[in-house]
């Protein structure tokens, strides 16, 4: 029989999960779901944002969180410069299908084989004054290392959201996927547009990459783990819908604890592919629809 407290922990752990997940994903929502722009190396920059985070505390004792704010501004411009390279070599050819999917595969591998030539594969941990600490409701325990990840990441999407919602560009990158000559007609040049979508959503890793090494430990081989859930996230949610997004990543985080909890850990990397083939079968257009 099912406890009512190992219930409840289950679910209080899986929408704790869930947003730092929506964290994770709210990058991928825009280039893959806004920009159709299939980032496979995404998680991988997830996995640098870890490891700056974890070079910055290790040096200064900066909280990780608070370094992966600091270099945002310098993965922006990393996104930007992909995303030239990108547009330069594949997408102003109309090679991007193909080919732009294997440019994206293969700087995966060079950031994940860069990062253990440099640091090797031990795990690598951060220090902070919460880590190691919780806090107790009724009897549903919820650890500071989730629940500091959790309302930063609801602050980041939330953050995203309204930026897209609220502004010219954001609107505009809104835009540029659905209808290029009307955003061209309204003065925008979707390629500047693209570039910029593209650094934000680079930059939001730095932050998701802060907040995973503060769940538990990394190594450069991590990122892997994530390539299949965000992307279920994404199309789960409806192409570039970054409610959606936040909604299908409680989801995921919730079913995956539950799995994992009831049935066995082993499990739970199953489920994300499980919801992704279910949601392709049922509703290709997801919960919230493209938007």
């Amino acid at each position: 029989m099912i406890s009512a407290d190992l219930f409840s922990n289950a679910v209080v752990s899986g929408i704790l999960l869930g947003g730092f997940y929506a964290a994770v994903a709210v990058g991928l929502a825009i280039t893959f779901g806004q920009l159709d722009i299939v980032n496979i190396a995404h998680p991988a920059f997830v996995i640098v944002g870890s490891y700056t985070a974890w070079i910055i505390n290790t040096r200064t004792g900066l909280d990780p969180v608070l370094a992966g704010i600091l270099v945002t501004p310098i993965f922006f411009l990393v996104g930007v410069a992909i995303y030239r390279i990108y547009y330069a070599a594949f997408e102003r050819t109309g090679q991007e299908s193909l080919s732009g999917l294997a440019f994206f595969f293969g700087l995966m591998f060079i950031i994940e084989v860069t990062l253990i030539l440099v640091y090797g594969v031990d795990y690598r941990l951060v220090n902070a004054a919460y880590i190691g600490e919780s806090i107790d409701i009724g009897f549903v325990g919820i650890p500071y290392r989730m629940l500091v990840p959790f309302i930063v990441a609801v602050l980041l999407t939330g953050g995203v959201y309204l930026y897209l919602s609220r502004t010219f560009t954001g609107r505009a990158i809104l835009a540029v996927a659905q209808d290029r000559l009307a955003l061209q007609l309204m003065g925008a040049d979707p390629v500047r547009v693209k570039q910029f979508a593209f650094g934000l959503a680079i930059a939001t890793t730095a932050i998701a990459g802060s907040l995973l090494i503060i769940i538990g430990p990394v190594e450069p081989s991590v990122g892997r783990l994530y390539i299949g859930r965000v992307f279920a996230i994404v199309v789960l949610a409806g192409m570039g819908s970054i409610p959606g997004m936040v909604v299908a990543a409680l989801i995921i985080g919730v079913v995956e604890t539950m799995v994992g909890t009831f049935m066995g850990p082993s499990w739970s990397p199953a489920v994300s592919f499980g919801v992704l083939l279910l949601t392709l079968a049922v509703r290709p257009a997801g919960l919230f629809g493209r938007q």
